[in-house]
């Protein structure tokens, strides 16, 4: 049994406009000192299945149903109470921006002690050294001194740094990580996931990475779930992702990134259209108004997540052979 299992996950908030279908039927899992990577557009409902895994859209307006199965808890029912125990101490999230994420009023070695204090009845004195520690294990030099920095005294790599200090300062069993490397430089991006990689082999934490990068996905994640409009459409081990995809939302995003290893386009391809309202889905398919192979049934009929191959799971209404065989030739550099 996995470490972390989400099944048949719904997230609906009420509006004024209407009800937002933020996540549809979302099915995952991840295991220990294993690395899930999500991945899709903005609005894909990737970050509000890793809010609602440590109990943050708990709000008047939102409908929560299905099971996220931890440790024999199911999160979605567990009391606020018991939520603020696992929270922090078994789950920890690291937030795409640290800047809006530590308070700006407090010193980060104030916000680490109090991270621990509050999961663990230590003193002040010995929190504080554990938090020097937790600085100088992320790779933050001179921890003695940066531990009584503002977090607007730091740079944006060190505040990332500073976040995943105060997240892993408590060991926890699952580490999400949300953009972690977002609006940083491609050499803090690499030393960001440097260390969460060195972190997760060294305590055995299971990772979920949230990205819109496949760059990213590439480097990290040993599992794939690839997200549009809510739902998971395609579920696959990174190395049969990057073979052969089966998605044409896939396709899309790969045709999207620039590629080493072909010939230079004159201009990279995009995804036709936009991303579909949460409020007002269309029939069908989400993706069919973008996709350039729709069929009638994809109007019609909701492709449901079935496995392709053993291990590989898409929600796709064209067969399997046509969709393996234009993902080789994607990734074989042509154009399919």
């Amino acid at each position: 049994m996995a470490l972390l299992e989400i099944r048949d996950l719904h997230v609906h908030f009420r509006t004024h406009d209407g009800v937002v279908r933020a996540v549809e039927g979302a099915r995952l899992s991840v295991d220990r000192g294993q690395t899930l990577g999500i991945v899709g557009e903005s609005g894909s409902g990737k970050s509000v299945t890793a809010l609602t895994t440590i109990g943050l859209t708990r709000f008047p307006n939102a409908t929560i149903t299905g099971e996220i199965e931890f440790d024999g808890m199911n999160l979605v029912t567990l009391p606020d109470k018991q939520m603020r125990s696992v929270r922090g101490k078994r789950i920890a999230m690291i937030f795409q921006d640290p800047l809006s994420s530590l308070h700006p009023l407090f010193k980060v070695g104030w916000q680490i002690v109090e991270a621990i204090r509050t999961h663990e009845n230590v003193s002040k004195k010995a929190a504080r050294e554990r938090a020097i520690d937790a600085l100088r294990e992320v790779g933050i030099p001179n921890p003695e001194k940066r531990i009584d920095n503002y977090p607007h005294e730091l740079s944006g790599g060190m505040r990332q740094r500073v976040m995943i200090a105060m997240a892993l300062v408590l060991k926890p069993d699952v580490l999400i990580a949300d953009e972690p490397t977002t609006a940083l430089d491609v050499t803090v991006q690499a030393q960001i996931l440097d260390l969460i990689r060195k972190l997760k082999d060294e305590y055995g934490t299971a990772v979920i990475m949230i990205t819109h990068d496949l760059g990213v996905i590439a480097e990290i994640a040993d599992e794939v779930a690839v997200m549009y409009a809510g739902r998971v459409m395609e579920r696959t081990t990174r190395e049969q992702l990057f073979t052969v995809p089966e998605l044409p939302y896939t396709w899309g995003l790969m045709r999207s990134i620039p590629r080493l290893d072909a010939p230079r386009p004159g201009r990279l391809d995009s995804i036709s259209g936009l991303p579909p309202s949460l409020i007002h889905l269309p029939s069908g398919c989400p993706f069919h108004p973008r996709c350039p192979y729709v069929m009638d049934i994809c109007v019609k009929s909701d492709p449901q997540l079935e496995a392709s191959e053993p291990g590989h799971l898409v929600a796709c209404h064209l067969p399997s052979a046509e969709r393996q065989q234009i993902g080789r030739d994607l990734q074989a550099g042509y154009t399919a």
